[in-house]
């Protein structure tokens, strides 16, 4: 398993940044004019977004995904995050011409007023959803390496370009100011969420973990000191949907007794028995779903690219894309927040931690045998489990419920694809592999798969259609 290490410091902001900067003042003089409008009174030139290919979505979420794997810092909770920003980014960018649907605005946590176009304005969508993901991403991924961040400009020039050939040269222009505007507003909302800038700062210094026999400790990694723990204040970062994480609180772990009669060395002695007899399919499972952060695009990363998949095969429109990609986004990053915060509310030990003490002291000493090195946060819930089962839930309400499909997403790392008669099965599968790899207790996961449920629950409350 690949951990994240801290970088030093961020990038120096771009120039892009000021541009954003500048057109703040040009977005509340815009607000003043026309009024709190969320989108108001967007003209669509060359068709609504159910009449364009979702061509414009897929490339740049295949490109957060690049970001995401190859710029320092992005943890699994800090890359839901973003997925969840370009998921709305997209969403408001289009939202004008999606017959039936609404703005957001005023129905996420503290997102009131997105600028308006002026009035009798047309706008291109797909170039507006261009120029809004691109500045939105600048900031996003601002300590993304030159190339990723060169690798931004390009995909902004090169859509621009497609799109010069459908629409005229005034109409362009306007669209990606308007783009532009968008972002400008989604950035300062994001600004205060509690985990901006998170990939700099994955590692609490300050952090003091409690202390007792059920209390979570930091737990040996293949090579030095073990990590400290991970965003241990993820948990009160602000969500999207507002009951997120204050409706979605599972049951307390199980109660800490080293009896074997006990519940949680019953778990244990599962997770040990289970581990020492793995086999080669249950090994390349607890390693297919692990998407560790630093080596993959993190979880968040393969199940958007299992919707890119969807998106894709199906040649779904952008109006498709842009509710999908917003609503699997935000889902996600809400997962994580809840988790998070159930997590460090618990700070419940970890498997390896209770069989070394009460089972087998041998156990992953002096070498490390798991399948999985066991991530450096606390135990209860599973964030695997809370994340697929929300996700698997939202694509299931988008797509069917028996819907099947190829997961292909690594290939590249040399597994072979893998299909599934439904979401669901593969976010069972994803959630029963880290007992698999040695990380989690049954409870975990399974209350885990509850807690995602729950979170996906309240995104369902989100009102995407005009009443």
């Amino acid at each position: 398993m690949v951990l994240l290490e801290q970088p030093a410091a961020a990038r120096r902001p771009r120039v892009q940044y000021v541009r954003l900067r500048a057109l703040a003042t040009l977005m509340a003089a815009w607000l003043a004019f026309a009024g709190p409008s969320a989108g108001a009174g967007v003209g669509v030139a060359g068709g609504d977004a159910h009449d364009h290919d979702a061509a414009v979505a897929t490339a740049w979420f295949d490109l957060y995904r690049t970001l995401v794997q190859e710029t320092p810092g992005f943890s699994p909770p800090v890359a839901a995050r973003a997925f969840g920003y370009a998921g709305v980014t997209l969403y408001e960018s289009v939202v004008p011409g999606m017959p039936g649907y609404r703005s957001l605005a005023g129905h996420l946590s503290d997102l009131h007023d997105l600028p308006p176009s002026p009035p009798g304005e047309e706008h291109y969508l797909p170039e507006v959803a261009n120029a809004a993901l691109a500045a939105i991403t600048r900031e996003l991924f601002g300590n993304a390496t030159p190339r990723n961040l060169e690798a931004v400009d390009a995909l902004e020039a090169k859509l621009t370009a497609l799109h010069a050939e459908a629409i005229d040269a005034t109409t362009l222009v306007r669209s990606a100011r308007h783009g532009l505007a968008l972002a400008v507003a989604l950035h300062a909302w994001s600004a205060d969420d509690g985990g901006a800038h998170g990939q700099l700062r994955n590692y609490a210094e300050d952090y003091v973990p409690p202390v007792g026999p059920a209390a979570w400790v930091a737990t040996p990694r293949a090579a030095g000191q073990p990590f400290p723990a991970l965003q241990p204040y993820w948990g009160d970062n602000r969500p999207f949907a507002r009951t997120a994480v204050t409706a979605c609180e599972p049951p307390p772990p199980p109660a800490y007794d080293d009896a074997p009669s006990s519940p949680l060395y019953r778990e244990a002695l599962e997770v040990y028995d289970v581990v020492r007899a793995v086999t080669s399919a249950e090994r390349a499972t607890a390693q297919y779903w692990s998407d560790e952060g630093g080596a993959t695009a993190t979880p968040a990363g393969h199940w958007i690219a299992i919707l890119s998949g969807v998106i894709t095969t199906e040649e779904r429109s952008l109006a498709f894309a842009a509710e999908a990609y917003a609503r699997l986004g935000m889902v996600m990053s809400d997962a994580f927040v809840s988790c998070w915060d159930t997590k460090y509310r618990h700070t419940f030990l970890r498997p390896i931690t209770y069989i070394q003490r009460h089972i087998d002291p041998t156990w992953n000493t002096p070498r490390l045998t798991d399948p999985l090195l066991t991530p450096p946060f606390p135990e209860y819930t599973s964030g695997h489990s809370v994340l697929s089962a929300a996700a698997a839930q939202v694509l299931t309400e988008l797509v069917g419920e028996d819907y099947a499909f190829v997961d292909d997403v690594h290939t590249s790392r040399g597994f072979p694809p893998r299909s599934y008669a439904s979401f669901w099965e593969a976010a069972d599968e994803a959630a029963l592999s880290r007992l698999y790899g040695g990380v989690h207790f049954r409870s975990a996961i399974e209350l885990g798969v509850a807690q995602g449920r729950c979170v996906a629950d309240q995104h369902a409350a989100i009102a995407f259609r005009a009443p």
